[in-house]
């Protein structure tokens, strides 16, 4: 039997992957998409790609009958419309990042593990070719023992085109917690190590005077469970006309005992430079897993034993629980802040 999907927000694009996903699949059905904004509204209308069937999320609640609801509102709203669904005894499916406030993800949490109900995420680097076959690299001993790692997730701003709630106060709720969860998810799954402290953190209004409270710039220092470090850089300021096009584009360099492995969402498989090697080995790219954070999500409310390195509800809620502290410290200008 199908289970019964309903959309609440539109005003982030990427949740229309989800509802493109859900026309395709025999096990989801559309049960009604709202959207409470009316200017979004009236544009997704006229476009004709999603079918709006309710005004505002209080009328989905009232008239659609639904499983589970995907969430794709500006972000500082999210938290609540999760905790609506999960208080009705709905699944959630959100794109991230889920919440902006830690006192709405530990609720979530709350309310998942009292009703035994499932939470996803669009975390989609798990899916990735290049990303699967750093991870079998890493996991496999290629590079021994993981000291160090450096990550860049910059990106372009795309001011005047990206939505504007981005640059409202309240509605954002600050860059780290926006970009670098992608990160973070990635670090424990690709390495078997999890990121234990934000060491120091800074989140800052570099170049966009126009809104200036607006954190275009964005960097991390952290540490790993083995007493291993990483450095992450995920400002908005790649320039606008290279967009996601720049070979650095989430490119991830490995450190460990045996040597280095490096590979981005740009790159042509993972590049290894091992001790004792004569030559660069050269990885390819692993079969990649279209939409595995549905997949997965699906799985586990089906009640399928989690396959190896799923994504799951607790793997979802512990990276947006890492990712918050760590723009916590930002915010705050603290520093040695522990993380879990």
């Amino acid at each position: 039997m199908a289970l019964r999907i309903a959309f609440a927000g539109f005003r982030h694009g990427h949740i229309t992957e989800v509802y493109a996903l859900a026309r395709q699949r025999e096990d989801l059905e559309l049960a009604g998409a709202c959207e409470d904004h009316a200017e979004t509204r009236e544009r997704l209308k006229a476009d004709g790609k999603i079918e709006i069937t309710h005004d505002s999320t209080d009328a989905l609640f009232d008239g659609a009958a639904f499983d589970v609801l995907a969430v794709g509102d500006y972000y500082g709203r999210r938290g609540e419309l999760l905790i609506r669904a999960l208080e009705a005894g709905k699944h959630v499916m959100v794109d991230k990042p889920m919440c902006t406030r830690r006192a709405e993800l530990d609720r979530v949490a709350e309310l998942a593990a009292a009703g035994g109900l499932s939470v996803g995420c669009q975390l989609n680097m798990r899916s990735s070719g290049n990303f699967i076959a750093l991870r079998d690299a890493v996991l496999g001993g290629a590079v021994g023992e993981v000291h160090t790692i450096d990550f860049q997730g910059q990106h372009p701003l795309s001011w005047g085109s990206r939505p504007g709630w981005y640059f409202e106060p309240g509605k954002h709720g600050g860059t780290i917690n926006d970009l670098a969860i992608h990160a973070i998810d990635m670090i424990g799954w690709a390495t078997g190590r999890q990121i234990v402290a934000a060491v120091a953190a800074r989140a800052w209004n570099a170049r966009l005077k126009e809104v200036g409270f607006f954190q275009d710039g964005a960097q991390m220092m952290l540490r790993l469970d083995n007493d291993g470090g990483v450095l992450g850089d995920v400002s908005y300021l790649t320039p606008d006309n290279f967009a996601y096009e720049v070979p650095c584009y989430w490119r991830f360099t490995l450190h460990g005992s045996d040597g280095i492995a490096e590979t981005s969402s740009k790159a042509d498989g993972v590049g290894i430079w091992a001790v004792g090697e004569d030559a660069p080995r050269h990885v390819p790219a692993a079969e990649p897993r279209p939409a595995g954070y549905l997949e997965d999500f699906l799985a586990e409310i089906r009640g399928e034993a989690p396959g190896e390195g799923a994504l799951t509800t607790a793997t979802v809620l512990d990276a947006a629980r890492r990712t918050l502290a760590i723009q916590a410290a930002a915010d705050e200008r603290l520093t040695e802040v522990a993380l879990g």
